[in-house]
């Protein structure tokens, strides 16, 4: 009865040997999948909130800080959105025009080095339009 009952521990830490490092793999993979997931979301949503708050400012000067400004404070979260660049176009700024603000950043590795190694880039771009009847600087 011994016999067997080594024979049945020996295969639970065989189950065990192969079935671990599947799970760890799992895991490393629902973690990677998740950052990007997080980070193209993150550029996303910064991308319009900064187009957003872009539209509503007067002048195209004062449209393109004001971008910036909520676009760096959304991608305050270095882990999904490492290294930001935020471009924004004013060329169409005039009451019935548009902003477009485009926004790249990448998905940092941190803890997940040995799996993948560099960082995955994402682009993500918004447009507000401006009200027609809107009162601009410089408006004809």
């Amino acid at each position: 009865m011994s016999s067997v009952r080594r024979d049945r521990g020996a295969a639970d830490a065989l189950a065990l040997v192969l079935i671990a490092p599947a799970v760890i793999g799992l895991a490393v993979l629902v973690v990677m999948l998740g950052r990007s997931v997080d980070a193209r979301a993150q550029a996303q949503s910064a991308a319009e909130a900064a187009a957003q708050a872009a539209a509503l400012e007067r002048s195209p000067g004062a449209a393109d800080a004001a971008a910036r400004r909520v676009a760096q404070a959304m991608l305050s979260d270095h882990d999904s959105c490492s290294t930001p660049s935020v471009q924004v176009d004013t060329a169409a700024f005039r009451p019935g025009g548009e902003v477009r603000v485009s926004i790249r950043c990448d998905a940092a590795s941190r803890g997940i080095e040995a799996v993948q190694r560099s960082a995955r880039s994402f682009a993500a771009e918004a447009v507000a339009h401006i009200d027609e009847f809107r009162a601009a600087e410089g408006a004809r």
